[in-house]
């Protein structure tokens, strides 16, 4: 982003894809191994908030917010939520968690995955992530 284009809130960015929650290998009761849900960032960061990030690695996180369009007049729109896509890398273990989460967690909320990019850019270092336009066409620009 340069500059003069502002940095987006984090409920504005929209990841190519999706990721689902859970495990596909963990079905039945067993999902509550691989997912959990928390009522606000405060409880979902006195879980997860100072975990190892080598150990505990976050690949992908999504701020999902209901589209009013999809939603009667008056009816009450869900809060935002926060999903946050893991892989425990010691025992291969892919697992997400999920909490509800406010415009005013954002700060917070930045900071925290900033933390955690630090980790899946250092394993990515070698490898060049800077996107140059010149190179979307092979170079022949």
């Amino acid at each position: 982003m340069s500059e003069s284009t502002p940095t987006p809130r984090l409920w504005e960015i929209h990841h190519p894809y999706y990721c689902n929650e859970g495990n596909y290998y963990a079905s039945g009761s067993s999902i509550y191994d691989v997912h959990s849900e928390y009522d606000s960032w405060h409880d979902f960061i006195a879980d997860w908030g100072d975990t190892d990030p080598d150990l505990n690695l976050v690949f992908r996180w999504d701020w999902n917010r209901a589209d009013p369009d999809d939603y009667d007049d008056g009816e009450e729109l869900p809060p935002d939520r926060l999903l946050v896509f893991w892989v425990l890398q010691r025992k291969a273990i892919l697992r997400s968690t999920e909490c509800i989460v406010t415009e005013a967690d954002e700060p917070a909320v930045r900071e925290w995955l900033a933390e955690r990019a630090k980790t899946i850019a250092a394993i990515w270092e070698p490898i060049a992530l800077v996107y140059r336009e010149d190179e979307q066409d092979g170079g022949t620009r």
